[in-house]
C-alpha cells in the first residue's frame, strides 16, 4: 500500500473510531450504562475494577480499545509492514479519531450556544 492510499484510510478509519467512542461515552443511547459505569468506577474495591468501568467514561482512553478492534478487524498497518505498523497505526488512528472528536465537541457545543441565544431573542420579540 503506498503512502497516499495509506494516509487515506488513516483518515477514513478515523471516523468510525470517533463514532463509537464519542456515542458510547457521550450520547443519550448509553446513559444508564454509562451512568452504572460512572459509579463502578468511583466506588469499586480494587484499582483493576475503576479502571475497567472507567474506560467506557472517557473517549479518549475507549478510542484505544475501538482502534484495537478496527485494527484487528481491518489488518491497517501505517508506515511499516510488521507488528511495529499496527502499533504506529493505533497510536496515529486514535489521535485522529480524536481530533475529529474535538471537533464535534466544540461544533455541537457552538451549535446549541446559537439555538440557545436565538431562544432568547425570540423570546424577548414576544414579551416573554
Amino acid at each position: 500500500m503506498d503512502l497516499t492510499t495509506q494516509i487515506v484510510w488513516l483518515l477514513l478509519l478515523g471516523l468510525p473510531i470517533a463514532c463509537i467512542a464519542w456515542t458510547v461515552t457521550h450520547e443519550e443511547v448509553f446513559r444508564e450504562p454509562r451512568e452504572f459505569c460512572i459509579k463502578q468506577s468511583k466506588t469499586c474495591k480494587t484499582m483493576p475494577a475503576r479502571k475497567f468501568y472507567y474506560l467506557f467514561t472517557c473517549e479518549y482512553c475507549f478510542s484505544h480499545y475501538v482502534t484495537i478492534v478496527i485494527l484487528a478487524i481491518t489488518k491497517f498497518q501505517l508506515l511499516l509492514f510488521d507488528w511495529r505498523g499496527y502499533i504506529l497505526a493505533g497510536f496515529a488512528l486514535v489521535w485522529i479519531a480524536n481530533t475529529y472528536m474535538s471537533l464535534y465537541a466544540y461544533i455541537k457545543v457552538d451549535t446549541k450556544k446559537e439555538r440557545i441565544i436565538a431562544e432568547k431573542e425570540e423570546k424577548s420579540i414576544h414579551g416573554e
